[in-house]
C-alpha cells in the first residue's frame, strides 16, 4: 500500500530548459524514455488520470520539462522524450541537452524513472541517459513497458536479462517490468516513488500555519 497519494498530483509548470524551472528545493522524482516508450501512459496510469500528461499517437510531443505536484514539496518531472520523434536534428540534440543538464545539475533530483520498451530495452540513449544519473549519484528505476506485448515466460526471461546487463552500470539501478494496460508493476512504482520521497516526510495538517 502506498503512503502517498499518487491520484490527487496536478500540473504546475512548463520549462523549456532547467533555467525556467521553479527553485530548486523539495524532491523531484524525473520519467525519461525514448518517445515511444510510453511515458505519458505510466504517468496517468501512476495517478489514475487519463489526461495528466499527454498521450499521442505521434510520438514525441513532450517537449518540455513538465512537472507536476503530487504534495507540497514533492513534484514528478516528464522530461522530453528523445530518439524516435520525427523532429529535425537540431531539436533533437536540443532535447538531449536539456535532459543531460536537468539530470546533471538539478539537486533537488532523488530518483530517475528510465522507461524502455520490454521489446527494445537499453538501446544507446537509454545507457547514456541512465550513466548521467549514476554519475550525478542518482538512484534509477528501469521500467520495462509495453509488458503485456510479450508472454508471462518472455516477460520474465526479458526482465532477468535486463536485470542481468543492469549490473554493468555500478550504480543503484532497479529493474521492473510495467503495463499501462494490465496495470502491472505500478504497486512496484508506487513503493520506489514512496522510498525516494520518505526523506522528507509529507506536510500533515499540524505543519500548516493558520491564518
Amino acid at each position: 500500500m502506498s503512503g502517498w497519494n499518487y491520484h490527487v498530483t496536478h500540473f504546475v509548470t512548463s520549462a523549456p530548459d532547467i533555467r525556467h524551472l521553479p527553485v530548486d528545493t523539495g524532491i523531484e522524482v524525473a520519467f525519461a524514455g525514448r518517445s515511444n516508450a510510453g511515458k505519458s501512459s505510466a504517468l496517468n496510469t501512476l495517478t489514475n488520470q487519463k489526461a495528466l500528461a499527454r498521450t499521442s499517437k505521434t510520438p514525441g510531443r513532450t517537449q518540455l520539462i513538465n512537472l507536476f505536484q503530487v504534495a507540497e514539496g514533492y513534484r514528478l518531472v516528464d522530461l522530453p522524450g528523445y530518439g524516435y520523434a520525427q523532429v529535425p536534428e537540431e531539436m533533437k540534440l536540443k532535447w538531449q541537452r536539456s535532459l543531460a543538464e536537468y539530470l546533471r545539475e538539478r539537486v533537488c533530483l532523488k530518483g530517475l524513472v528510465a522507461l524502455m520498451d520490454i521489446r527494445h530495452p537499453l538501446k544507446d540513449l537509454d545507457h547514456q541517459m541512465v550513466m548521467w544519473a549514476i554519475q550525478s549519484g542518482i538512484e534509477v528505476l528501469i521500467l520495462l513497458t509495453k509488458a503485456d506485448k510479450l508472454a508471462s515466460g518472455a516477460r520474465k526471461a526479458q526482465l532477468n536479462a535486463v536485470r542481468e546487463e543492469a549490473k554493468t552500470f555500478l550504480g543503484t539501478v532497479e529493474v521492473e517490468a510495467f503495463s499501462s494496460l494490465k496495470k502491472i508493476g505500478v504497486d512496484k512504482l508506487s513503493q520506489k516513488l514512496d522510498s525516494w520521497y520518505r526523506d522528507l516526510p509529507p506536510a500533515t495538517e499540524d505543519d500548516i500555519p493558520a491564518e
